[in-house]
């Protein structure tokens, strides 16, 4: 098994005290996490994109090219790239870029978003967000695998025998297909041979073993060998404690201010939004969260990999308003006493 760390810069108040950090000070403690999690031996760093809603993360090249300069060996992937809205072009630009600063280390997680305001922010009709997802992500992948690229398609202007520059740093990235509820992207990462990324953070682990059941069968059906389906996973936040009972005690009144915080009545019901885990110890039984000791932990990751048999476990250490110091604890705590412990029972040949 390996390890990502992964933020997408929320920012609201803290949910029990209401104190706001600024944009300024945010930026910098994910800066200084990702660097942190090079030096604790993570094997990759990854910044989400949102363009709406209490986020900081609309220009994920920018915080992932600051990480580029302050580390040498951890791999730098988005959470997801939000390609149906965006430029392909421009994509195969900027991420080439990173690319080659970062000597290969960039991976890019594709997909069509979680937030459906940025499809009217970008002036694209969300009806469409399918078919605007396919064919960016397929001439992003023409852009990075050819040159001299003559293309035609609906949602932008054509090419003519197009080369973007720079190429990037060894062949084409790796690109994986972020898949929260939908099928699409499953098919479409089977389709290419490409890896696919559950969110396995909100729902329960019948919803997404069904996403990666149908991925790998098609997968197969393409004609691609089946060690080279990747699967990545998810989890709905990391939060560390010596025993279950100090877990509920130490975390619970933070867990439940925070889902309350994140609750939208107006999405209620809507697959993808709105964890069902509403309180702590239903999180700790039954959801993707990772809470309670060491063992605890590792017993839900091993059991995830029983079903998912995923071979990149992804956690996110800033979503409950923990300080700096204790995200950095909980990560020293994860990459001491769980992760060499999953390693070991999980081996995978992802990334060597």
């Amino acid at each position: 098994m390996r390890f990502s760390v992964l933020s997408i810069i929320g920012h609201a108040p803290h949910p029990l005290t209401g104190q706001l950090l600024s944009p300024a000070d945010r930026f910098e403690e994910v800066i200084e996490t990702g660097v942190e999690a090079e030096r604790l031996g993570f094997d990759a760093y990854a910044i989400g994109e949102r363009h709406a809603g209490a986020f900081l993360s609309s220009s994920p090249t920018v915080l992932l090219g600051a990480l580029a300069a302050r580390t040498t060996r951890i791999k730098l992937l988005t959470g997801v790239t939000v390609v149906a809205i965006l430029d392909p072009v421009r994509v195969a630009e900027d991420y080439a870029t990173l690319d080659q600063i970062s000597r290969g280390r960039i991976e890019l997680v594709v997909g069509k978003g979680a937030e459906a305001g940025h499809f009217d922010l970008f002036g694209l009709d969300e009806k469409r967000q399918w078919d605007l997802q396919k064919e960016k992500y397929e001439l992003l992948r023409r852009l990075w695998s050819e040159e001299n690229v003559d293309w035609a398609g609906e949602f932008r202007p054509p090419l003519k025998s197009v080369t973007t520059v720079p190429r990037p740093y060894a062949g084409l990235p790796r690109i994986w297909h972020g898949s929260a509820t939908s099928l699409n992207s499953p098919e479409l990462a089977a389709q290419h041979g490409d890896p696919l990324f559950t969110a396995n953070a909100v729902q329960p682990r019948e919803a997404y073993a069904k996403l990666i059941a149908e991925y790998r069968r098609r997968f197969e059906e393409y004609g691609h060998d089946p060690a080279n389906a990747h699967v990545a996973a998810g989890s709905g936040g990391l939060l560390i404690a010596d025993s279950s009972q100090q877990a509920v005690e130490r975390f619970k009144e933070l867990y439940e201010a925070k889902v309350s915080q994140s609750f939208r009545p107006h999405l209620e019901g809507r697959a993808g939004y709105n964890t069902p885990f509403r309180t702590i110890e239903d999180a700790i039984a039954n959801g993707p969260q990772l809470i309670g000791s060491p063992q605890q932990i590792i017993d839900k990751i091993l059991g995830y990999r029983e079903v998912y048999r995923h071979d990149l476990q992804s956690i996110t250490v800033d979503g409950f308003g923990l300080s700096r110091g204790e995200q950095v604890e909980t990560l020293r705590r994860f990459a001491e006493e769980i992760a060499p412990v999953v390693r070991k029972e999980a081996p995978t040949t992802l990334w060597g």
